[in-house]
């Protein structure tokens, strides 16, 4: 495949970041994208609701399905699932996208911070796969692509944030482990993770402008989960890819562009060696 025309994709947390940039890169192909998000109001700290994110996939080429969707509830997701399914007749790709994240020792992870990123990062994004999986054995290429980060047991990983590390590995290891349940099915199971910080509102909670200037844009994991995407299922399951490396590996050679300020020293992101 070299398009995703017609293809639907159901993309958890695409009201904004990274999530959003996949969802245009797709429209740009004429593909539909559902925007499965909590956010419908403006929120007072971050920019964006599933409607102008809607917006910004139809004024891409693109037709989009905004719905209120907090993947920790089962049969919110379930519904939302339908819904793609009725409305666009079928699922091609599911995106895992939306995350919580708190970079918090052990002493200092309330619970509540702890159970929010387990239900979010590891059982959404499980519940999302289970909810899509029996759509995705009917489509031609389909496609499961996870944020989630290589997996490394290494200490360095896990002493800054071990709670955090639990629920992002929790869905790598769904990338491991769909990948070998599901490949008589012919549906790939990958994931994608940055080799730098990326400029989103996490990381400029986290680190405020001058981590945002250190950052890329959102785009270079677009165009890396497009790369992915559009290859064909059966032969490309199973990868934790990293957005530089597959890019390079594609013939991609100008990686500036997608800094956000050219020629700064970028923030290498965590869990890669």
């Amino acid at each position: 495949m070299s398009t995703l025309q017609g293809k639907t994709l159901f993309i958890t947390g695409a009201s904004r970041g990274i999530g959003l940039a996949i969802g245009v890169r797709a429209a740009r192909d004429g593909a539909n994208v559902v925007i499965a998000a909590k956010t419908a109001d403006p929120h007072p700290k971050l920019e964006g609701t599933i409607y102008t994110a809607a917006a910004a996939i139809e004024e891409a080429g693109g037709k989009a399905l905004p719905l209120v969707c907090d993947i920790r509830s089962d049969e919110q997701v379930y519904a939302s699932v339908e819904r793609a399914v009725k409305h666009f007749g079928g699922i091609d790709i599911l995106v895992n996208n939306a995350s919580a994240i708190s970079l918090t020792g052990t002493l200092d992870t309330p619970m509540k911070r702890y159970d929010l990123m387990h239900q979010i990062n590891t059982r959404g994004t499980f519940l999302c796969s289970q909810a899509c999986i029996p759509h995705l054995k009917q489509a031609q290429n389909p496609h499961i692509l996870n944020l989630g980060p290589p997996l490394s047991m290494k200490a360095q990983w896990f002493k800054p944030h071990v709670a955090y590390t639990m629920a992002k590995y929790g869905m790598s290891m769904c990338v491991l482990g769909m990948a070998a349940e599901f490949e008589d099915d012919g549906i790939a199971v990958n994931s994608l993770w940055p080799r730098t910080t990326i400029a989103t509102a996490a990381v400029n909670m986290l680190g405020g402008d001058m981590m945002i200037a250190a950052s890329r844009k959102p785009d270079i994991m677009a165009d890396a989960a497009y790369h992915i995407l559009t290859r064909p299922s059966r032969s490309c399951t199973g990868n934790f890819f990293i957005d530089e490396d597959l890019l390079r590996s594609a013939g991609v050679t100008d990686l500036e562009k997608y800094s956000v300020v050219p020629g700064a020293e970028l923030a290498p992101d965590f869990f890669v060696d």
